[in-house]
């Protein structure tokens, strides 16, 4: 049995069980989850189909290790502002360094840029 076949098998299994709507068991939260891994099966498998595609999401992890790192070592932020203000700066750290573009240029230009700050 080929293992993109194999691997289906328990979720095609459990999604065929009927579970009420509402229903809040262990059992049926499992039935669910299978029926949502069905649901993007197809992506699941395209590592295998499409050359250059990582079978991995290592590269997403190192991206926002940075940001973990940050949040843990400086206990986050105080306000919604605050946190809306760090989501942003730490996007574009992380887009500019994977353009390998400088930051701080990048940042007086950005600056620079504003009407009133000129």
């Amino acid at each position: 049995m080929p293992l993109v076949t194999a691997s289906l098998y328990l979720p095609l299994e459990a999604a065929n069980y009927e579970v009420g709507y509402k229903e809040k068991t262990p059992f049926a939260k499992t039935v669910r989850t299978c029926r949502q891994i069905l649901k993007f099966e197809p992506a699941l498998w395209l590592f295998v189909d499409v050359e250059g595609v990582e079978p991995t999401n290592n590269a997403a992890e190192r991206a926002i290790r940075p940001a973990v790192i940050w949040r843990r070592t400086s206990f986050g932020s105080q306000t919604k502002a605050g946190s809306t203000f760090v989501s942003r700066m730490l996007t574009v750290v992380t887009s500019l360094k994977f353009q390998r573009r400088n930051v701080l240029e990048f940042m007086a230009l950005a600056v620079g840029a504003i009407p009133s700050w000129n």
